[in-house]
């Protein structure tokens, strides 16, 4: 794998393997893990996530943060979006309510 440059370096290579992959996945399916790709490459983890930056910037894939990479265009990132979106509003509010339980309990409280 030469470009006319010289020769692509490993996140590259990473990235091309990968496109050649997406291409035959469905929009919203689930890349394999870092790891995985680790393990099946060879290559050093900030490697690997050098290449799926590359695809993540040609908007070719999206990542849901600690649940992984998925291939663009579908709605599993945008419900996983929604879902972390929704489970923080929920946390803000519980954090109010126990904030108040709290400040009720104290002595001289009104």
């Amino acid at each position: 794998m030469t470009a006319v440059g010289g020769p692509k370096s490993k996140a590259a290579q990473v990235a091309d393997v990968l496109r050649d992959e997406i291409k035959r996945m469905e929009p919203g399916e689930r890349l394999p893990t870092q790891r995985e790709l680790v393990d099946r490459f060879g290559f050093a983890g900030q490697t690997v996530q050098n290449g799926l930056s590359i695809l993540r910037a040609e908007g070719l894939i999206e990542s849901a943060g600690n649940l992984g990479n998925f291939v663009a265009g579908g709605a599993a990132g945008g419900d996983v979006r929604d879902d972390i979106k929704e489970i923080r509003s929920q946390i803000q509010a519980l954090s109010e309510r126990l904030a108040v339980l709290e400040s009720a309990g104290r002595p001289g409280a009104a």
